[in-house]
């Protein structure tokens, strides 16, 4: 039984309750999304990147005769770095928040800043947007020709 205090505050023994909360949300999406990052990682590719990439990741979608530059083939990564995937480097990139300036101007959105947003005022909103990059990143890893 929860008893409500004057000031607002949770019983001493109640701090304890939004974390856990938060980290049983974010174990559910994790769990979710399995080890490629299915299907939760798919539905956020198709919903975020497939109008540029291509649903199969190959750089042809609807968007793409559009573009400056053609988007990148995501199935070919693993082979362009020496048939490692570099899951930290497509995180970087996906998320788009520390690029550097000297690397060229950016046509893919800054995905990071826009998850925050649409999660803006979200309980746990920064989990939330890690589980995001999280997720597309293991659903590019998935689409990796072998």
């Amino acid at each position: 039984m929860t008893t409500a205090r004057a000031s607002g505050a949770p019983a001493p023994g109640e701090r304890w309750i939004p974390g856990l909360l938060g980290s049983l949300a974010l174990l559910a999406l994790a769990t979710a999304c399995g080890s490629a990052g299915e299907p939760a990682g798919r539905a956020l590719y198709v919903r975020y990147c497939a109008s540029c990439h291509g649903v199969s990741g190959v750089g042809d979608g609807a968007v793409a005769p559009h573009l400056r530059r053609p988007p990148t083939d995501l199935t070919a990564l693993a082979q362009r770095g020496d048939g490692g995937f570099d899951a930290d480097g497509v995180r970087s990139t996906i998320d788009g928040r520390k690029i550097v300036a000297e690397h060229g101007s950016r046509e893919m959105p800054v995905w990071g800043a826009v998850f925050d947003e649409q999660m803006r005022g979200e309980r746990f909103s920064e989990g939330l947007t890690e589980a995001h990059l999280t997720a597309l990143v293991g659903y590019v890893g998935s689409l990796q020709k072998q």
